[in-house]
């Protein structure tokens, strides 16, 4: 299906959301007032909107520790994960989260994770319960190039191709493992090539792409709901932000990082969007200043929120204290 205006208005609100979140988040981090770690997703934003606008609120997703862009692309409020990000009650976790572990179950955002390639086997559950119950949900579990090495993930495609569940594996490719080099931890000449090792559909493409990623996610997609199992797609692109925030980048020349710049997945989807008469300025402006507005919104929302009570250290665990 092609990418209607509408849609392309959409992704593109999508990716800005993202982006401004992002920046923000850089922002605030830097002036102090957002505890703990954020590893922030800018320059990845066409992968979440590319696959995510395929999804209804039924499926679910699986995420990273750079799990923001997802949490966005799915549609978790934005109010919500502002105050989470600040550690507030009324954060889409009660402040209990923080950055690295934003979820909401309502709309199929099954959280982001600080352990590396734990989404591959929470995926696996809600695949089973939507074959089992025969539904057409589809899980998508977005994973990095480090966690493609983790034995987790491996567990994950063989379990999800021997029962053909309803699953599309993307692995969010940025060429650094924190720091180290895909082309230094991984064997394979693409990540994707090892889908032919569980007799799934493995591709390759570039993830500052959003029109490929869109083409390639819905195919995988439609396949995941008719029954046919699951598909691996390697989305290649780039981050402009560190590891974490107070990473140096150390291990990335300044030409790399101008070559990503130059990539944008913004910036080409809007040429491109114009080049079709898709899009138009106009519209472009119009999103950009909405968005501006709903990112201000949400800084404020929860600059405003309270902290968690004291009483609430306890609940929400596994076991009670006594």
């Amino acid at each position: 299906m092609s990418l209607t205006s509408e849609k392309m208005i959409d992704v593109y609100e999508t990716m800005v959301k993202i982006r401004m979140f992002e920046d923000k988040v850089a922002e605030l981090f830097a002036e102090g007032k957002v505890p703990g770690f954020v590893h922030l997703y800018a320059g990845e934003e066409a992968i979440a909107a590319g696959v995510c606008i395929h999804l209804t609120e039924r499926d679910y997703i699986t995420s990273t520790h750079r799990g923001h862009g997802h949490c966005i692309a799915k549609g978790v409020n934005i109010n919500s994960m502002m105050a989470e990000v600040y550690g507030k009650a009324n954060g889409a976790c009660k402040g209990k989260g923080g950055s690295m572990h934003i979820a909401d179950v309502e709309k199929g955002m099954l959280g982001a994770n600080g352990i590396v390639g734990a989404g591959g086997p929470l995926a696996c559950g809600p695949g089973l319960m939507a074959k089992t119950l025969g539904t057409d949900q589809v899980t998508v579990c977005f994973f990095g190039d480090g966690a493609a090495e983790q034995g987790t993930m491996h567990e994950a495609m063989n379990l999800a191709c021997c029962w053909t569940l309803p699953l599309v594996f993307v692995c969010e490719n940025n060429g650094y493992a924190e720091s180290t080099p895909c082309s230094y931890h991984c064997a394979a000449k693409n990540i994707s090539d090892r889908a032919v090792a569980y007799d799934m559909p493995g591709v390759t493409v570039d993830g500052t792409d959003l029109f490929a990623i869109y083409e390639t996610a819905e195919e995988a997609i439609d396949r995941a709901r008719r029954g046919e199992g699951p598909s691996l797609i390697e989305c290649r692109g780039f981050r402009y932000y560190g590891h974490f925030e107070g990473d140096a980048i150390l291990y990335m020349t300044e030409e790399e990082k101008e070559h990503n710049r130059a990539r944008d997945p913004i910036d080409n989807f809007k040429k491109r969007g114009l080049e079709r008469r898709l899009l138009s300025e106009a519209q472009i402006a119009e999103v950009d200043t909405r968005v501006a507005a709903i990112i201000k919104e949400a800084v404020e929302f929860a600059e405003e929120s309270a902290w968690p009570d004291s009483e609430e250290v306890f609940t929400d665990v596994y076991v009670n204290y006594p």
